[in-house]
């Protein structure tokens, strides 16, 4: 197979995006749940609920906006449009998300507040994330060079983990009530997600091939229905899907543990912070060992260090203080690093084994998918943090019972662990190794010369 080398500027133009849209995937998993409950003064069971209405609301939006995407056309692509148009309103609707009016008191005023803010928010990330997102195996089909291609992108993306996850405490912090600082903590990561969705717009330019062969007289339904037809898709998306899953309670579970077990709340930017730190140079590493052992190998390596980490963490977190936590989530992020860009350079390998199939590019179809999907296993997360903590007779800023702390214990060790563990397994019958992707890529490359020389 004929290497497809990206420029060094098309590589780190199409990862800056990633920084915003990771910047809001951190905030919504590491802080969401805990600004409803303790800023917004949400029941734990409401916020929650909040959550999964919302992922209710992405099975439309989600697809809709993939399909659609496959069938744009304009002078800037068929992804690119949606960047350009999409990064405004995702800037607001982040602000209004975090933004809580001050004149609602009652437990509905506030239910109905946040689940029009959640949802609008979520529909302004989709319009961006998506095309954005299905650029990927349209930017090149080398097998490899999707792993560096990703490489780059998640670097910025964990760049972008890192501010959403250690700048939201000091931020919140620096003004003289909380609801002001969650306030600003949602313009300025507003205008960061749509400074780097624009900065993504101007630097890529979507290749010829990427408007060949559109849907046509196919119902959106029709064509979203079609993705679960491509078995390795299913596969490497329902193992990711876990894995959001895990990381999400991890995530959104880690504030209350240092808050409530080790009383020192402080602490849970050193963790999330060190974690990701070590991530950072563990992406490169991960794409230098895909290249000798594969894809899904690499994968399933980082899943279970991140899993053994949890189980360790279970066992003697609370008896190692806050030093030890540290050490053990720096372990994590080894892992953490691992997971980060690989299964994203796997997708674009299932979409193509479904286009050799089907003759029929539909990028944004499956990756309206996988971010439903991805917003599904998330919102899931987060219902579990808040109904586990709401049957346990969590409430926020007391001293808590034994069944709550119980119950965080367990959202920050087993429970997250288990779940990677299942990933894994699900992986183990992912097909698409190097041989046969080139397989495919040469199946492919023939039947379209076979359509030029006629």
């Amino acid at each position: 197979m004929k290497e497809q080398k990206l420029s060094l500027r098309t590589k780190l133009g199409f990862g800056v995006c990633d920084l915003g849209g990771n910047l809001y995937f951190t905030v919504i998993a590491f802080w969401l749940m805990n600004y409803l409950t303790d800023t917004v003064h949400l029941s734990a069971a409401l916020a929650g609920t909040v959550v999964m209405i919302g992922r209710i609301w992405d099975a439309v939006t989600d697809p809709a906006v993939g399909v659609l995407s496959d069938r744009t056309r304009s002078r800037w692509g068929r992804r690119r449009p949606y960047l350009l148009f999409g990064a405004v309103p995702l800037a607001l609707a982040m602000i209004f998300m975090f933004s809580v009016p001050s004149f609602l008191e009652s437990q509905m005023s506030l239910f109905w507040w946040a689940l029009l803010a959640y949802c609008l928010l979520g529909t302004a990330y989709t319009v961006v994330i998506v095309p954005y997102a299905a650029l990927t195996p349209e930017l090149t089909t080398d097998y490899r060079e999707r792993s560096s291609l990703n490489g780059y992108r998640f670097v910025f993306a964990l760049f972008g983990t890192l501010i959403g996850a250690v700048a939201v405490l000091p931020l919140r912090d620096a003004f003289d009530t909380v609801e002001k600082g969650f306030s600003a903590v949602g313009i300025i990561f507003g205008i960061i997600m749509a400074l780097s969705a624009l900065v993504t717009f101007l630097a890529v330019r979507e290749p010829e091939h990427g408007t060949r062969e559109i849907p046509k007289g196919e119902g959106i339904v029709a064509s979203y229905l079609k993705v679960f037809a491509c078995k390795p898709y299913l596969l490497i998306t329902f193992a990711y899907v876990l894995h959001i899953l895990a990381i999400t309670i991890v995530s959104g579970i880690m504030v209350y543990y240092f808050k409530y077990v080790y009383n020192n709340e402080g602490a849970t930017t050193l963790a999330l912070g060190l974690l990701l730190i070590v991530s950072i140079p563990s992406i490169p590493v991960s794409v230098l060992i895909s290249r000798r052992i594969g894809k899904k190998a690499t994968y399933a390596i980082g899943l279970g260090i991140f899993a053994v980490a949890l189980f360790v963490f279970y066992f003697v977190g609370e008896g190692v203080g806050t030093g030890g936590a540290l050490l053990i989530f720096a372990v994590a992020g080894i892992g953490n690093g691992f997971v980060f860009p690989t299964p994203y350079a796997m997708v674009p390998d299932a979409i193509d084994q479904d286009y050799l199939d089907t003759g029929i590019r539909k990028e944004g179809a499956f990756y309206g998918t996988w971010t439903l999907l991805t917003k599904t296993g998330q919102g899931l997360a987060n219902g579990i943090i808040g109904w586990m903590l709401g049957i346990a007779g969590f409430q926020a800023d007391i001293v808590q019972n034994a069944a709550s702390l119980g119950a965080i214990k367990l959202l920050l060790g087993p429970l997250p662990a288990v779940v990677f563990l299942l990933s894994i397994l699900v992986l183990i019958f992912y097909p698409i190794n190097e041989e046969r992707y080139n397989a495919i890529r040469s199946a492919i490359e023939a039947r379209e010369a076979g359509r030029g020389g006629a």
